[in-house]
């Protein structure tokens, strides 16, 4: 298993990297925009408040959970659309930064963000990742069907699915992972978050 998860990692470099890229660019992009940025994301930041001040959105372990797991799983699968699993990730950096942006106690909220982030950023990168390798399999599985020789459509299929499906597996192993993360952070967040801010600033104070 350790082996098939380090050749997840290493055989997909590109697709890792440029997840982390796409997602600090777009984080420092919506800190430095914030003014412009305003009318995009200001609702979605009302919205987001409104829900969670009317109990829609509760900070319990599985409200959380669910809807971390909703954002990966789309980043996910939206690898299937000619790898959109890009921009998901991109307005998720974009969104975090304007957030950052925005607050009016920078500490209390790099506080609120910080310790559970350290496993929910890694866990969207490799979701997006994931999304990356899953359009790769598609198109390694499109083209080897195109080449079969088989008169049998199962043979062709069998064969195209044999031939690509080291990428598959890849695929999943990277969102299994995002996932893993995004339980812990989805523990920290609610369990951990709070305590360590207030343990931080009551050294600071």
């Amino acid at each position: 298993m350790f082996e098939e998860i380090k050749s997840a990692f290493s055989e997909n470099k590109i697709a890792i990297i440029c997840s982390i890229a796409i997602f600090f660019i777009s984080l420092i992009l919506g800190y430095i925009l914030q003014p412009q940025l305003y009318g995009f994301f200001n609702p979605h930041v009302e919205d987001l408040t409104n829900k969670v001040q009317s109990g829609v959105i509760q900070l319990k372990f599985g409200d959380i959970f669910f809807n971390n797991i909703k954002i990966i799983f789309q980043m996910f699968i939206y690898g299937i659309t000619f790898c959109f699993s890009a921009f998901l990730l991109a307005f998720n950096g974009f969104f975090a930064g304007y957030y950052v942006a925005c607050s009016n106690n920078l500490l209390y909220t790099l506080l609120l963000i910080i310790p559970h982030a350290i496993f929910e950023f890694p866990s969207c990168i490799l979701a997006c990742a994931g999304g990356f390798v899953l359009f790769n399999f598609v198109y390694k599985f499109l083209r080897a069907l195109w080449n079969q020789d088989e008169e049998s459509i199962l043979k062709c299929l069998s064969g195209s699915f044999e031939e690509s499906f080291d990428k598959l597996k890849q695929a999943i192993i990277l969102f299994i992972i995002a996932s893993i993360l995004m339980v812990i952070a989805g523990f920290v967040e609610v369990y951990l978050t709070i305590p360590i801010a207030k343990f931080v600033l009551s050294i600071l104070s």
